[in-house]
């Protein structure tokens, strides 16, 4: 059975679960995750090596490609953001629709109508995680273009499409699945799924079918990254994501949409020093440290009153995002960490489109090349 690969895009509404399934399919952490919405801001790519099965698969490499949640763009940034969304939409060869199937969507033809005691999200009882049921209210139409809902306008999207699309239901571990089918159904019934599968992107059910039915759409081909390789960012991008994650997770709601963070420099030990390191482990494993990659990083804001947010009494807020991004960050580069942050107010920079390119890491990869060689001569 000859090899095959290709890539495939990952749309969505935002909170959907894409990155939570590009992490659990890669089965590494090369997107970022929050439970608030808009986390991803740039196309990412993850690299899923599928073995093959004899007579059942043939082997293959699958590019799964994240991207930005689905929404009305108000400002520059939310524009870029959507520009991601269409770019990834050009090159693939499969499309991945995931829909939560705990919340309620704002299509037509759909019925909202909830029987006594279940929630108004589609008819479909939710369980919270600690096992509770929970009933949502109904959320208010979020307006897109030319009055659509944003759950219209990603439909829209997919009629543009001359490609496979699946139909992924996430969340179904947090539903009672005797009610998938109706949904199911009433989504088929908007466009032609090559694919419908209930998954849980967390809890990885349902991911198993996925890579196979993946594979038999995709077209006959070499690998487009080596084997190993589990995705095309720089470690430098990756640092600032996860400094941007802890951002997310320790500031309010204001603060997360208007930070951004830069990697000013990113030192890592020299081959003087990996020697070594690796001499020292080999002697005295016990008591041998690991070598040291050296980070600065600046994080910028749009007003005073943010800033001060983000450093908190004392130093103390600046002092647990950094604890807790460079936890991470050691586990991903398997080196000591010593980084810096400091917080730099941008008035607005989320409508300046010039610093808005500047934070896409290809930008960012453009001009570091010149650099390198400038140094090297």
């Amino acid at each position: 059975m000859k090899f095959r690969s290709g890539f495939v895009s990952i749309l969505g509404r935002p909170n959907a679960g894409k990155s939570t399934l590009m992490n659990s399919l890669v089965g590494e952490k090369v997107a970022i995750v929050t439970a608030k919405p808009q986390t991803t801001r740039n196309r990412i790519h993850g690299i899923v090596e599928v073995p093959g099965r004899k007579k059942q698969r043939p082997p293959a490499q699958i590019v799964f490609v994240d991207t930005p949640g689905v929404h009305k763009p108000n400002t520059t940034l939310d524009k870029r953001m959507m520009q991601e969304v269409h770019d990834a939409l050009e090159t693939r060869d499969a499309v991945l629709l995931m829909v939560d199937a705990t919340r309620r969507l704002d299509l037509p033809g759909l019925d909202h109508e909830a029987e006594e005691g279940e929630s108004p999200v589609l008819g479909l009882t939710i369980t919270s995680a600690d096992g509770k049921q929970v009933t949502h209210s109904a959320p208010k139409r979020p307006s897109g273009r030319e009055g659509q809902s944003e759950d219209e306008f990603v439909f829209d999207l997919l009629k543009k499409l001359d490609c496979p699309v699946f139909l992924l239901l996430n969340k179904i571990d947090l539903i009672e699945r005797a009610k998938l089918l109706p949904l199911i159904q009433q989504l088929s019934s908007l466009y032609s799924f090559a694919e419908v599968i209930p998954i849980s992107a967390r809890k990885k059910d349902g991911l198993d079918r996925l890579i196979d039915r993946l594979v038999a759409v995709l077209p006959e081909g070499e690998r487009y990254f080596p084997k190993e390789q589990f995705t095309d960012q720089p470690e430098r991008f990756l640092v600032a994501e996860l400094i941007r994650e802890k951002i997310l997770t320790e500031t309010g709601e204001e603060v997360p949409y208007a930070s951004a963070v830069v990697i000013e420099r990113f030192e890592e030990p020299s081959e003087e020093e990996l020697a070594k390191a690796a001499k020292a482990a080999a002697k005295d494993p016990a008591n041998a440290k690991l070598p040291v990659t050296k980070i600065a990083a600046a994080i910028y804001c749009e007003r005073s009153g943010q800033k001060a947010i983000l450093i908190g009494k004392g130093g103390a807020k600046l002092k647990a995002i950094g604890t807790a991004a460079r936890k991470e960050i050691e586990s991903l580069l398997g080196t000591r960490v010593f980084m810096e942050l400091h917080v730099i107010v941008r008035d607005g920079w989320r409508e300046q489109r010039g610093f808005i390119e500047t934070l896409d890491w290809r930008n960012q990869l453009e001009h570091l090349i010149p650099k390198t060689q400038d140094e090297e001569e």
